[in-house]
């Protein structure tokens, strides 16, 4: 008889840790966001808004699949 330990996969490991860090980057880019809207350099944000925009809509879907795929082979196994 096998015991397991960690029930808990690598990738979901993986998929939850890489979603942790993604969300504590948006909260960092809405603190800066902010600050650069207190000290009145909003045309330097707005002129960064559409890059990182672009950047966080990719790697957000591609952690919705990610996570997507975790979930899966979680309830396949």
């Amino acid at each position: 008889m096998k015991t397991i330990i960690d029930d808990r996969s690598r990738l979901l490991k993986l998929a939850s840790k890489c979603l942790k860090y993604f969300l504590i980057v948006i909260f960092g880019f809405a603190i800066a966001y902010l600050m650069s809207l207190c000290f009145g350099l909003l045309h330097i944000a707005t002129i960064l808004l559409p890059l990182v925009g672009s950047w966080l809509w990719r790697v957000g879907i591609l952690l919705l699949c990610l996570l997507a795929i975790a979930v899966i082979s979680e309830s396949l196994r």
